[in-house]
């Protein structure tokens, strides 16, 4: 914890801490209040060129199905701050997970559908799966499809927007009378359908037990929901989850994490897309 970097945001932005900083992989974080008007927020400093290229598409964002961002500069960026008690992990935990779903696709339409203005520097979605086509040489197995096809949807992009990169139930928040908003995007551009496809792997990459993802009736259940609200090609939608399972799946095995769900959610999405 560089406490240095904390105290000079708090200083600069006339900011009251109102909770413990904690730190994740890539950022530090500290519950505040502003010192003006007492607004609950969250101040995130990061050194992760990823993290603040998210930073710099949630201010793109304005506040469009997004958490609203108070202040934003260089590496720090101080966000609206989610009070709200409802989580859609514990919703599709206890039988409401078609639920999360529209809530999930609906987050996503909105900060898809953002009016024309110019971009932050995003990173492109090819550039982010060049670690799979090596993964799936080295290890074989159901990453070859997973690249194959991933080289498929890449080659031929439609409907490029900005895109959250890391769209699931941990990152979409009850921020109470403004709804259903996100944080934490990656700052990614390329086809809309991505965003959709973290949705089928979650909320059990965080925590797999109980099991949800990897249920085949949920599956089918999610694949039905998130082509009506999402209005997907089925057929495009299952090849994006292949996708992107296998870049998890690469992902899990470069730091030797479990590799699973990913798989298992892989092996769902090729059955129903060979039917």
């Amino acid at each position: 914890m560089d406490t240095l970097k904390l105290k000079h945001w708090l200083n600069r932005w006339n900011l009251i801490p109102d909770g413990t900083p904690f730190i994740t992989h890539t950022s530090q974080l500290y519950p505040v209040k502003t010192a003006t008007h007492g607004i609950k927020a969250m101040l995130k400093v990061t050194d992760d060129t990823d993290e603040q290229a998210g930073n710099a598409l949630m201010a793109w964002w304005e506040g469009n199905g997004a958490a609203h961002v108070i202040a934003h500069e260089n590496e720090a960026i101080l966000l609206s701050r989610a009070c709200g008690s409802a989580s859609l992990a514990a919703m599709s935990r206890e039988g409401q997970d078609d639920v999360a779903c529209r809530i999930l696709c609906t987050t996503a339409n909105r900060l898809h559908t953002f009016p024309k203005k110019p971009l932050p520097q995003l990173t492109p979605l090819h550039e982010w799966f060049y670690p799979l086509k090596p993964a799936a040489l080295k290890y074989g197995g159901i990453l070859t499809r997973c690249a194959e096809i991933s080289e498929e949807l890449l080659s031929s992009p439609r409907d490029v927007v900005a895109l959250h990169g890391d769209l699931h139930h941990g990152n979409v928040l009850d921020f109470e009378t403004s709804g259903w908003l996100a944080i934490d995007p990656k700052g990614l551009i390329g086809e809309r359908g991505f965003d959709f496809a973290n949705i089928f792997t979650n909320p059990d990459l965080g925590n797999p037990v109980p099991r949800v993802a990897t249920l085949p009736e949920i599956f089918k259940q999610r694949l039905s929901v998130v082509v009506e609200t999402a209005e997907l090609d089925r057929d495009r939608l299952l090849k994006w989850i292949i996708a992107w399972c296998g870049l998890s799946t690469t992902w899990s095995l470069e730091s030797n994490d479990a590799t699973s769900i990913a798989s298992n959610v892989a092996k769902l999405a090729i059955s129903e897309l060979d039917k």
